[in-house]
């Protein structure tokens, strides 16, 4: 049970990075620092968007608009962060008896 724990939170800490990294892509892309017209800038771009897309929609559609701030990976990683506290400090102590 502890690898499935292990698994789990890998995925997590996995995702976490490849939303950093689509925070970090959207600004470079939106500061035109980044060429956009380049094909491999345009396929980074759409498969950070696809994988991160579908956590952080729900999320935009509670949130109340901030104008141009979009704060919801911020609100997804902190979700991360409470789901991987509570699987290590809650769930696996619990399953180590």
């Amino acid at each position: 049970m502890l690898a499935l724990l292990q698994t789990i939170d890998l995925a997590l800490n996995l995702y976490t990075w490849i939303l950093i990294a689509s925070a970090i892509f959207s600004w470079l892309y939106a500061f035109n620092v980044i060429n956009s017209s380049n094909r491999f800038v345009n396929q980074v771009g759409l498969f950070l968007f696809n994988v991160t897309e579908p956590a952080l929609r729900p999320i935009r559609r509670i949130m109340p608009n901030l104008g141009g701030i979009d704060i919801s990976p911020i609100i997804l990683l902190l979700i991360i962060f409470f789901i991987r506290s509570l699987m290590w400090n809650t769930i696996a102590p619990m399953l180590l008896r």
